[in-house]
């Protein structure tokens, strides 16, 4: 199954929701747990997620992804789950600002990016899909913790995601 580019915006914009929501319901202590040494944090793991999605946008602007903007840990300041959750608001804004503002053509384009170059499309799919595969790892370890998620993502808004052969 291949989704449109507009059905993938909408995902990412569910996914980035849904990330917003958990990272907000988890208190200030807790943020720096990992699954295991070496892991990313709490703290890190949401706020990847939303850099990951804004790099898109970045990416698509500029004709390029570095490579940087996907593993940048979150700032000192983002000190609780409700600023976290805050800048994925921000994210969710400017990406939805951009989507608002893009036509067909956009994603017929070529963007470098790790791993070789792609459609802006393509790069659309993959970025949705990690931002729903770092969901499925947050959700897993809120839950080690016994922190119900506020409200689940809908198992059918990972459904035709590139999840195979991806880490994480």
């Amino acid at each position: 199954m291949t989704l449109s580019a507009a059905e993938l915006s909408a995902r990412l914009d569910r996914i980035l929701a849904c990330a917003e929501r958990l990272v907000a319901a988890v208190p200030e202590p807790y943020l720096e747990h990992r699954a295991s040494e070496g892991e990313q944090t709490i703290r890190d793991l949401a706020y990847g997620i939303f850099r990951t999605s804004l790099a898109f946008a970045d990416g698509m602007d500029l004709g390029r992804l570095d490579e940087r903007w996907l593993g940048e840990h979150a700032p000192a300041d983002l000190l609780d789950g409700r600023a976290v959750s805050r800048y994925g608001a921000l994210v969710r804004g400017r990406l939805g600002g951009w989507f608002e503002g893009a036509g067909p053509g956009e994603y017929a384009r070529t963007i470098d990016a790790p791993g070789g170059s792609s459609t802006g499309r393509e790069l659309l799919e993959r970025t949705t899909a990690d931002a729903g595969r770092g969901l499925r790892r947050l959700y897993a370890l809120v839950s080690d913790l016994g922190i119900a998620p506020p409200d689940p993502l809908p198992a059918a808004d990972l459904e035709g995601l590139p999840f195979t052969n991806r880490p994480g």
